[in-house]
């Protein structure tokens, strides 16, 4: 299991005194416990893996969020910080689909839910991302179903 995994990878990184990979993974069993108590997930039951795994992505997405304004503004070494937060996050995160690969998860879509309209855009867009189990940015998801979509 992840959660499992993450408290696996603590441990041994309070071992190693790995201060950076310390302070990341707390921040992980932080927002994944605020999931779970925003969930109402009560008895020890904790979150699935697809859950953490929207976490995760959350989180490294914050990292590059960050990165970007402090390169934009300047701030060079911070930004270098998040970047580096964000590579270690990644480790936990599927490898993202290619853009052709999302294309045919659209096309799978298309076959199961019918043509894309701006009715049916979120549908799609949902179904091509719970297909792809979080491997699949939603930016790329909503650009590749907004180029194939109908007027």
């Amino acid at each position: 299991m992840l959660q499992e995994q993450i408290t696996q990878d603590l441990k041994t990184a309070l071992l190693a005194k790995d201060v950076m990979k310390v302070s990341v993974l707390r921040s992980l069993k932080s927002a994944i416990t605020y999931a779970e108590v925003s969930h109402g997930v009560k008895g020890g039951a904790g979150l699935s893996d697809a859950e953490i795994l929207d976490v995760l992505t959350k989180e490294s997405k914050k990292r590059q969020e960050s990165a970007t304004l402090f390169t934009r503004g300047g701030a060079e070494d911070r930004a270098a910080k998040e970047l580096e937060e964000k590579a270690i996050i990644d480790r936990y995160l599927p490898a993202a689909l290619t853009k052709e690969e999302i294309n045919e998860l659209v096309d799978q879509a298309v076959q199961e839910l019918g043509e894309i309209t701006p009715q049916t855009m979120g549908r799609v867009i949902g179904y091509v991302k719970q297909t792809a189990k979080g491997a699949a940015d939603g930016s790329v998801v909503a650009e590749v179903v907004k180029g194939r979509m109908k007027q």
